[in-house]
């Protein structure tokens, strides 16, 4: 007995030293492997002194510029940087291709027809050119993006969405969309703040290389950041771009962002006016958009409740905007004849549509009475006018030159409350219309265009009022049109898009803040007026349209959704182990599921949650019983962790998301008196939340 017991101790032994061995030679493999790369012994590639020497100079940069502050420190100011200068970039191309339009359209005066082939097939053509070149490409890079990227920020993964093809597809896309020009009334916002989320989660990985860390689940922290500048890269305004990124993109904004986004931001506007500055645009660091402003009485104290009543105005009219929004997004999703033709010939679509859009605005026609020859920058600009339309009309001393005073575009006739009343009705439909193109496009702007011209017209009529004497001496400062049209700007887009952030960038815009108090309370209101009742604002619809698995926009549109039980829509439980299992059970688990917290159960059939094991501890687990003859169990070798954190199956959808997005956490475990039902994972997540927008 004792000599058999004898012989397998003697077995165990030899087995002990042959893991032993192996163990020596992988590891022996993996530093030979790490000194062939930093040595770079490689024969066949040549300069290796050069190339050691580069590389021994940059791992010591990195050391040096890592005592000074962390890497993401770096990579969050390369990420300024890069997304101002691709802004800058985008602008400059753009502005060649309206000059080249202009040039074209003036060249050919004289000739109607001619002009109006030239007005119509040059936005035709980019439109096209802007839709079939980005759907060739990448499918994903039609639309504005912005919903898409709160999907993500939400814990759904998205990775075509962050692709390097759909950022140059929608890059490209996006110049072709713009050079269209007002034609088609669309912005770049959207659009580029998915351009720099896109370059966020490239830096992230980068990042991650440079400090030697695993990569997390999620870019987290650096795609917030990157919501932010991508605002801030497209009109040098900081704090209203980080403002919109917590009001805009996380439902849980984390403390800890706050700092970076704030100097990622500021880097990133400071780079967009030095490259306007030294290209010639800019004169000095200034705001992008200049007024003159009175600061002496830059507005009456009675006009303070006629500011409300622009708020009231304009949630009012983000009313109509967002049903005729709505509307046509259902259109689009139930006509089989729109179906049909966005699923085969989407260039085609585009095409017809602009060529509607480009023959209404031609500027022999309807598109005079909208002042159609201004650019997207030059319509806000003469919007924002200090002086009265009506006086300067009126005024026979006062020569209208087009080229000095773009304003002079809104008074063909003489009467700037005709044409802005027109403007208002046409653009309506026309940007309803517009939204539906399946091409890389901002939406913003357009919206925000609009609500300048519904402040406009109420300052001049308003204006008009005050010169006949109803309340104010002649003798004081006149109305200021320009003011309300700045406060109609910022109250209309912050009614449609359900956010405060566009009055700080209304005052960053212009650099004014002698208006600072009637544009947020016009803001107030008509962000009051425009979410009454749970109505869904603009993203809230693209995302609902697009069925995306965005829990705060399926709340929006189905209130009855957050008292949903988990329990009724949770799907079947994942793998678990259990404290006895073996290496084949775990072996099992490993291969078949791709979580990285295993829950652990007492035994399979009584299924009482001890906790939960990381999958490299079961990973160290197989290696140590590799090759033994004397199998170990589970409970032996790891340790099993507790879990701080359960769900009932009475807790609800939103409840179990919320926890989920504010613990950053993997999973969550869902118990019923200590016994485990099921595993909350993001994929799970996901699929219980599409599952929920399939049911609307």
């Amino acid at each position: 007995m004792d000599c058999v017991q004898h012989i397998d101790s003697e077995k165990v032994n030899e087995g002990d030293k042959k893991d032993v061995e192996l163990q020596n030679q992988r590891d022996e493999s993996i530093e030979g492997q790490r000194l062939l790369i930093l040595t770079d012994e490689q024969p066949w590639k040549p300069w290796k002194w050069s190339r050691s020497w580069v590389k021994d100079f940059l791992v010591r940069v990195r050391c040096v510029m890592g005592s000074l502050m962390g890497m993401e420190w770096y990579c969050f100011a390369a990420l300024g940087v890069l997304t101002a200068f691709l802004s800058f970039l985008m602008d400059l191309s753009v502005a060649k291709l309206l000059r080249a339009h202009q040039w074209l359209y003036n060249q050919l005066e004289g000739h109607c027809l001619l002009q109006f082939l030239c007005w119509t097939l040059y936005p035709v053509s980019l439109s096209a050119l802007s839709t079939s070149f980005s759907q060739s490409i990448c499918p994903f890079s039609a639309g504005s993006g912005v919903p898409e990227v709160r999907t993500i920020l939400s814990g759904v993964d998205m990775p075509h969405y962050l692709s390097l093809t759909n950022l140059f597809a929608k890059y490209v896309g996006l110049i072709c969309t713009l050079a269209a020009g007002s034609t088609v009334f669309l912005g770049k916002v959207g659009p580029f703040v998915h351009l720099s989320t896109m370059v966020g989660a490239y830096l992230n990985q980068l990042c991650t290389v440079l400090r030697g860390e695993k990569e997390e689940r999620t870019e987290g922290a650096m795609l917030v950041v990157a919501a932010a500048v991508g605002v801030a890269s497209c009109f040098g305004a900081p704090i209203s771009g980080v403002l919109f990124s917590v009001e805009v993109m996380s439902s849980h904004f984390a403390l800890k962002d706050y700092c970076p986004c704030f100097f990622a931001a500021a880097c990133g506007a400071l780079t967009f006016h030095l490259l306007s500055m030294w290209s010639g645009e800019q004169e000095t660091l200034q705001a992008l958009f200049q007024t003159s402003f009175s600061d002496d009485l830059p507005f009456y104290p009675l006009e303070i409740p006629v500011f409300a009543i622009l708020g009231l105005l304009c949630g009012a009219g983000s009313c109509v905007y967002l049903f005729c929004h709505r509307w046509i997004l259902l259109f689009i999703k139930t006509n089989k004849i729109l179906i049909k033709v966005l699923s085969t010939e989407k260039a085609l679509y585009s095409a017809m549509v602009v060529f509607l859009l480009a023959s209404v605005t031609f500027p022999l026609s309807a598109g005079q009475y909208m002042a159609s020859k201004l650019t997207i920058k030059q319509l806000l600009s003469s919007l924002l006018d200090s002086r009265q339309w009506t006086s300067q009309s009126h005024n026979a001393s006062v020569v209208l030159q087009p080229n000095l005073c773009p304003w002079s575009e809104w008074i063909p006739s003489g009467n700037p409350y005709l044409t802005l009343g027109f403007f208002l009705f046409m653009k309506l439909w026309m940007l309803v219309l517009a939204c539906t193109l399946p091409l890389p496009a901002g939406y913003f702007m357009p919206v925000f265009i609009y609500g300048a011209a519904i402040g406009r017209l109420f300052g001049e009529g308003l204006a008009f009022v005050s010169q006949n004497g109803v309340y104010l001496d002649q003798d004081r400062n006149p109305i200021n049109p320009g003011g309300y049209a700045l406060a109609g700007a910022a109250a209309f887009s912050g009614a449609v898009t359900h956010t405060l952030s566009p009055a700080l960038l209304a005052l960053e815009l212009t650099g004014q803040s002698t208006h600072a108090a009637p544009i947020l309370l016009a803001t107030l209101v008509a962000n009051a007026l425009a979410r009454s009742g749970q109505r869904p604002s603009f993203y809230d619809a693209l995302s609902i349209s697009k069925k995306l698995p965005h829990l705060p926009s399926l709340l929006k549109v189905c209130p009855r959704l957050s008292s949903v039980p988990i329990g009724k829509v949770l799907g079947p439980g994942g793998p678990v182990l259990e404290r006895a299992a073996g290496p084949m059970e775990v072996q099992q688990v490993l291969n078949t599921c791709s979580q990285t917290q295993i829950p652990v159960v007492d035994t399979l059939d009584s299924r009482i949650l001890l906790g939960s094991i990381n999958r490299s501890d079961l990973q160290t687990f197989l290696c140590h019983n590799h090759n033994k003859v004397l199998k170990k169990q589970l409970v032996d070798m790891c340790s099993i962790q507790p879990v701080s954190v359960q769900l009932s199956p009475d807790t609800t959808v939103q409840e179990a998301h919320g926890v989920l997005s504010v613990l950053c956490g993997e999973s969550l475990f869902v118990t019923e008196r200590g016994r485990l039902s099921g595993v909350v994972t993001w994929p799970e997540m996901k699929r219980m939340m599409a599952d929920l927008a399939d049911d609307l």
